[in-house]
């Protein structure tokens, strides 16, 4: 089992980065598949990007390829999204989570965080 807590997020203004991190807690952090996910008022949980457990294969939703860059340090339990050229439409809470597949569908994703707000503003 796995703890997971978000940090990092803010309000930034639209063009602006932000870099969310997210610690794990326990010793089986790299055994896991870990992505982030986004929701926004009245909208579905969307897969914004996953990496892989230790070769660092990376995957995206299509509107942030580009802008938006996923990593993982296993040293450190902890899990990064580095996003830059941030749009309002990217106004969300975003979530870390932990599965065994490397796939964009939450319901693969066993363990989740409690959530970090980005707003940004335009």
């Amino acid at each position: 089992q796995v703890q997971l807590v978000e940090s990092g997020g803010g309000l930034v203004q639209a063009g602006g980065s932000l870099r969310l991190s997210c610690a794990a807690s326990g010793r089986t952090f790299s055994s896991y598949v870990m992505g982030w996910f986004r929701q926004a008022p009245a909208k579905e949980r969307e897969f914004v990007a996953a990496v892989g457990r230790s070769d660092g294969s990376t995957y995206y939703l299509d509107s942030v390829k580009g802008r938006f860059t996923i990593s993982r340090d296993n040293a450190k339990n902890t899990v990064y999204l580095q996003m830059n050229s941030l749009k309002p439409e990217d106004t969300a809470v975003y979530y870390c989570a932990a599965g065994s597949l490397r796939t964009s569908n939450y319901r693969t994703y066993a363990y989740w965080g409690q959530g970090t707000q980005v707003t940004v503003s335009s």
